[in-house]
């Protein structure tokens, strides 16, 4: 979606008179506290250009709800967390945000998030981890919309004992999600910043990596400007197109681990999901350059059966208040459901919580464009 709206957002963000400062800020919430885990993270991404990546944190006991944290408990980090925050993870007793323009791995404490230290990724995308390494895509080269941008991405591996980077894989262009599932790590590949002049300048492959050898095996052709990928309970994997916000939709589509092909295609539109069990949970912001406007859906699909089980996991009417659905997750013991608004992109988003029939049970102010969620386990 970032790719999509960039050109959106740089006009928002021109047309701002006042940019807010951001001040750590306590919210006391309705907790479920015995549930596993002791909270969770928030990565807000910030607007592109603004340095206004934060990260907040939901204590499951206490029930509060922490902004902007990081910029607290670390104080002498110059530039805070940095512009565009992309991902976040918990490997072992770390905390990683991939920071998408500050080319670079924020890596922090997951109790506290006290800052470790950094990996320097070129325009880093999404992580993954496997035996004691982290996977992490790159794009590779600047931030540039460019129909004749000709320079492939990488998987960097890295040893997060050192956080020194050991190795590369060269994958396809603007390489986005990935997933390590069977001894392998699997590439959705993009394109994005080439698909702006012509569709079949879009990449439709996914980079299959051996993770014994760490060079890649093969290529699944799937679709145009592919973006997230997961792999189920059985190991098989579900990969999401953007399509070219055109005249191709954007679909979910479904690698059978062991033919290595595609072998099914649901007719539903995905910018984002979570797996939770059988279910994966799905919405779409769905941004049309015919009519410039977006068409918002949700729903659930088995992953057992390929049903859409619904198309409307918000059962209250709540979803007609949120502007544009940014982030999701879904907390695997009480099933609560967690969606986030990004509103404007240029103002404080929104955190909804929803019980796991769908209703609403509190909703409460968050950073620039909140979008990725990291569980704390107890």
């Amino acid at each position: 979606m970032r790719i999509a709206l960039l050109l959106l957002v740089f006009v928002a963000a021109s047309c701002r008179k006042d940019i807010e400062v951001f001040t750590n800020e306590d919210t006391s919430l309705d907790s479920s506290a015995l549930n596993g885990f002791a909270g969770f993270y928030l990565l807000n991404e910030g607007n592109m250009g603004s340095n206004k990546s934060t990260l907040d944190f939901f204590n499951y006991a206490t029930g509060e709800f922490k902004r902007n944290i990081y910029a607290a408990i670390n104080p002498t980090v110059p530039k805070e967390m940095g512009d565009v925050g992309n991902d976040i993870a918990i490997y072992g007793n770390r905390l990683y945000a991939v920071i998408n323009a500050s080319n670079k791995v924020e890596v922090m404490d997951a109790r506290t998030a006290r800052r470790i230290g950094q990996i320097e990724i070129p325009n880093c995308r999404y992580i993954k981890f496997d035996k004691g390494f982290a996977y992490i895509t790159s794009y590779a080269g600047p931030i540039e919309i460019n129909p004749n941008y000709a320079q492939k991405g990488y998987v960097a591996k890295v040893d997060t004992a050192t956080l020194a980077v050991v190795n590369k894989c060269i994958v396809g262009y603007q390489p986005d999600g990935l997933e390590i599932t069977n001894g392998k790590i699997y590439v959705a590949n993009s394109g994005g910043y080439m698909g702006a002049g012509s569709t079949e300048k879009y990449e439709r492959t996914v980079s299959v990596i051996d993770l014994a050898t760490f060079k890649e095996d093969k290529r699944i052709d799937v679709a145009y400007n592919l973006h997230h990928i997961k792999a189920d309970q059985r190991g098989d994997l579900w990969v999401t197109s953007r399509g070219d916000y055109k005249q191709l939709p954007s679909r979910l589509y479904f690698i059978d681990k062991t033919q290595q092909k595609v072998t099914d295609t649901l007719p539903i539109a995905v910018s984002n999901y979570f797996l939770d069990g059988d279910s994966l949970y799905v919405y779409s912001t769905e941004w049309s350059y015919v009519t410039y406007s977006n068409v918002i859906t949700y729903g659930i699909v088995n992953t057992r059966t390929h049903a859409v089980v619904t198309r409307a996991f918000i059962t209250d009417g709540t979803d007609k208040e949120i502007e544009i659905p940014y982030g999701i997750m879904v907390n695997p013991v009480t099933k609560e459901i967690y969606v986030t608004d990004a509103g404007n992109y240029v103002s404080p988003g929104i955190l909804y919580c929803f019980t796991k029939e769908g209703k609403k049970k509190w909703s409460v102010r968050t950073g620039d464009i909140p979008a990725h969620f990291a569980l704390l386990p107890k």
